[in-house]
């Protein structure tokens, strides 16, 4: 599949702000080109503060508008939290069952989600659970339960939603990746949708710095260039 044919993209991560993290210009390229991206986040981040006074309910609703502002600066307008508790995150039937309902809802060309094999970066520290959770939960949901009938049958029989099968999976952040998206046009859109997660990130010049570093180590010398790398796995 080219990026011209990519018309809807779901990405289902664990946290507000993974898929900025994660993918943000990538997603900020797709948006620009017309594709249809739907942001599926597992929990709304109720334990991602240092604060002794914040309430998991505040933050959420906090988080939550972080999001959505976030995903607004990237082109993506459609933002949907399943609330499973953060930090607890299991691969469960229930989890794939709900990633299933939303992939035969959306009906995406491809879906991007985390990779579940990686433990730890080297030199860089240990995954998130809930981040190697969401990439498992995911998968599962793609192949087999979203594309077979006989799986959570509830969702064809009750709410009427037909297998889907998903074209391509985009895994970001792998150890193993196969594929580069040039989104040095959209690095600015990254850094700007990061900016909205003013709750998580103390020091967003010292970030942005960070970010404008990281120039691909491949690319030609009078040519520089930012990329997203992905394992993808494509289904004919």
């Amino acid at each position: 599949m080219t990026e011209t044919e990519i018309k809807r993209v779901l990405a289902v991560f664990a946290h507000p702000d993974d898929p900025e993290f994660f993918c943000g210009a990538t997603m900020a390229r797709w948006a620009s080109e017309g594709a249809q991206i739907t942001f599926l986040l597992a929990t709304s981040g109720d334990k991602g503060s240092d604060d002794h006074e914040m309430t998991p309910e505040r933050l959420i609703v906090i988080r939550e508008a972080e999001e959505r502002s976030a995903a607004a600066a990237l082109g993506v307008h459609d933002v949907i939290f399943l609330r499973y508790p953060d930090g607890e995150l299991t691969p469960s039937l229930e989890l794939r069952r709900d990633i299933a309902r939303v992939i035969r809802l959306r009906q995406a060309d491809i879906v991007v989600t985390n990779d579940p094999t990686v433990v730890w970066y080297p030199g860089r520290g240990i995954n998130h659970s809930d981040h190697r959770a969401i990439g498992e939960a995911t998968l599962d949901a793609i192949f087999p339960a979203a594309r077979n009938a006989m799986y959570f049958p509830e969702l064809l029989r009750d709410e009427g939603l037909e297998p889907y099968k998903v074209r391509q999976i985009y895994i970001a952040r792998s150890l193993n990746p196969t594929t580069k998206v040039d989104v040095t046009a959209y690095i600015d859109a990254k850094i700007m949708a990061l900016r909205e997660h003013k709750s998580q990130i103390a020091d967003m010049d010292g970030l942005e710095k960070r970010i404008r570093e990281l120039i691909d180590p491949e690319a030609p010398s009078d040519a520089p260039r930012y990329t997203e790398s992905f394992h993808v796995i494509t289904y004919e």
